[in-house]
């Protein structure tokens, strides 16, 4: 079975506007997928449009049916399960396909706030920043059990050591990005991306920031990430990522390629105007 795209209609007027795309990558998360789409905001940035695409990784439950009511725009189905490394790759590189200017990833299973997509999204519409955590040990934190809580806070020091910056929670599941960074990323391995996207775009020079937020522990489902499983392929894909090779960018390369992006932009919506007059 191939891949299948489910893809709500978009009226030319609101393609005109450049796009901000957040993506939810879900493995069977029918119970909460539906109420954290109906709680993105839609119209927090001005001048932009807000669509919401959906990979589901070969969920064996309602969730596309519970995305497409709750009002998603696009979804992407894997035939089978993959892993979460390879639905967030997928994710970054459909908000690129759809032209996206800034894309925001979020969990579906209603642990991350949604309202607080635009604090998470502004360093980056600021040009403060490329890539962003919404940082639940900055913020606040209800109901992590305290196995978890040492789980973050060593694969987090991990990160700090080996970046030689502090980080505060690099799992993460609320994570905003710029074109480039988007266009940049590169997650070597399938069962998992926290670790090794954040190790991978710090070292070429991407720009990141933590924003606070409130995290609650999931009321509804379980957890697929299982310890034994999440170790043995985790660390030797750190491992193997920080052995590679990165070409690191300049602010001044950063910036002329922004330039580009944005006056590319502003063309095409004005062909686009002049062939509708």
């Amino acid at each position: 079975m191939s891949e299948r795209y489910v893809v709500a209609t978009r009226t030319d007027a609101e393609r005109s506007l450049p796009a901000i795309v957040v993506f939810l990558p879900a493995h069977n998360e029918e119970a909460s997928i539906g109420g954290v789409i109906a709680r993105i905001p839609r119209d927090f940035a001005p001048g932009y449009r807000v669509e919401v695409l959906v990979i589901d990784d070969g969920s064996r439950d309602g969730t596309v049916a519970a995305a497409l009511a709750a009002g998603a725009d696009h979804i992407v189905r894997f035939p089978a399960n993959r892993g979460l490394g390879a639905a967030v790759r997928r994710g970054l590189a459909e908000c690129c396909r759809l032209d996206a200017a800034a894309g925001l990833m979020i969990d579906a299973d209603n642990e991350y706030p949604p309202e607080q997509i635009p604090d998470v999204l502004a360093p980056i519409l600021g040009g403060e920043a490329d890539y962003t955590f919404g940082s639940r040990f900055l913020g606040h934190i209800k109901g992590m059990l305290i196995h978890r809580r040492l789980g973050n806070y060593g694969f987090t020091l991990l990160q700090s050591v080996l970046l030689r910056k502090v980080i505060y929670d690099g799992q993460s599941g609320m994570r905003g990005f710029s074109r480039e960074a988007m266009e940049e990323a590169e997650i070597i391995h399938d069962y998992n991306y926290a670790q090794v996207l954040t190790l991978n775009l710090v070292r070429k020079g991407f720009r990141l920031k933590e924003v606070p937020i409130q995290y609650q522990v999931r009321t509804e489902g379980q957890s697929f990430i299982k310890f034994k499983a999440y170790m043995s392929s985790v660390l030797p894909a750190i491992y193997r990522e920080m052995r590679r090779p990165v070409k690191r960018k300049t602010k001044e390369q950063r910036y002329a390629r922004r330039a580009e992006e944005g006056a590319g932009r502003r063309q095409g919506t004005a062909r686009e105007q002049t062939g509708r007059t």
